[in-house]
């Protein structure tokens, strides 16, 4: 958890972890920290906040930090429990552990990852998942993959979603006219939000935007809202080729209030991953009331429900013809936006903080 840099894993933790520890005040948490922390993440007067090093930046780092550092902790302390939100787990240790494993893209997709990160995932993961006393996961899809991937008992498994922020909301109309002024010139647009990560697809959405632009003579743009991550340059091969390469807008890292503003101004949501554990800007979209133009794999169907147009992640004349229906067809777009209405009621974060607590639960009084 890390101020101002939350992104799936670490907004997972910070809402489930806030509610678990002030629902639960008769209970000491411990949290163990990598570097220097915000006193934001420390919600309640039943926290222990504690401070390990080295600083997890790097494979090996990740090694010794949990091998020797957390391992040596948690055998003095001897908790009930370890539970590691984004699934790593100290090997060996005496004590139960849960980690949420939120998906293995690495499994399939290794080199969408630093060489040496995915040798480590490969590596560990799947003694990690043996060593769990119990593993909670984010998506019934997630679930399968890893019965599937490393023959894990079912009835080990929990499903614990993912919440919606209350940051996002539907924007008025003058809002979202400001918002278009400071970022594309009053045009209008479609959004991708999250980290430019190689499996979230971004050039096959940029070619499949230049084909958009093509066929429907419109001005609307394409906006990229989030982070960089590293192998950016099949991102700037797509729009050296594109010939409307003005219209693609980079907004780098925005705050809370910038990108709720961003995602709630813009015709639809195009989020096209090729493998996806959940999909977080799904129902962030729904609780904006923007149209979703979402892929027809992985975990994405199970999230997207009905609320959505599928498209198959390589198919960019595919992609390219969900926006034109968007772009026209101003019915499809209420009905998507009462759809996602629906939709959402499956997801909040205290639902997630409810399951991840029974999931601990489970683990304590697991044999």
């Amino acid at each position: 958890m890390l101020k101002d840099r939350l992104e799936g894993i670490g907004w997972f933790s910070y809402q489930t972890l806030k509610r678990i520890t002030l629902n639960n005040p008769q209970i000491h948490f411990v949290f163990l920290f990598d570097r220097y922390f915000d006193e934001e993440f420390i919600f309640s007067d039943n926290i222990t906040p504690v401070v390990l090093s080295p600083q997890a930046r790097h494979p090996f780092l990740y090694y010794a930090w949990l091998q020797y550092s957390v391992k040596g902790l948690l055998n003095r302390m001897q908790p009930d429990l370890f539970l590691s939100p984004d699934g790593f787990l100290a090997l060996g240790a005496k004590c139960k552990q849960l980690p949420v494993i939120h998906d293995i893209n690495f499994v399939h997709y290794p080199k969408d990852n630093k060489w040496l990160t995915s040798k480590y995932y490969n590596y560990y993961f799947p003694k990690f998942t043996k060593e769990a006393t119990r593993i909670a996961t984010v998506s019934e899809f997630s679930k399968n993959e890893l019965i599937e991937q490393y023959k894990i008992n079912p009835t080990k498994i929990d499903v614990v979603y993912n919440g919606i922020n209350s940051f996002f909301k539907p924007i008025d109309k003058a809002t979202q006219q400001k918002t278009r002024e400071r970022y594309t010139n009053g045009k209008n647009y479609f959004v991708n939000i999250g980290s430019l990560h190689p499996r979230k697809n971004i050039p096959t959405l940029i070619n499949a935007f230049s084909a958009f632009k093509k066929e429907s003579q419109s001005d609307f743009k394409l906006v990229l809202a989030g982070p960089s991550f590293w192998g950016l340059s099949d991102i700037h091969s797509a729009i050296n080729e594109s010939h409307c390469k003005e219209d693609i807008i980079f907004t780098g890292r925005l705050n809370d209030a910038d990108l709720a503003c961003v995602l709630g101004s813009a015709i639809a949501l195009t989020f096209i991953p090729y493998y996806e554990g959940f999909g977080i800007p799904l129902v962030e979209a729904m609780e904006a009331e923007v149209p979703i133009i979402t892929s027809n794999v992985t975990s994405l169907p199970e999230i997207a429900g009905d609320a959505a147009l599928l498209v198959n992640p390589k198919e960019t004349n595919n992609i390219k013809n969900a926006m034109l229906r968007i772009f026209s067809e101003e019915n499809l777009r209420k009905a998507l936006i009462e759809k996602g209405k629906i939709q959402k009621q499956k997801f909040s974060w205290d639902k997630s903080a409810d399951l991840l607590w029974d999931s601990v639960q489970k683990t304590i009084n697991s044999k």
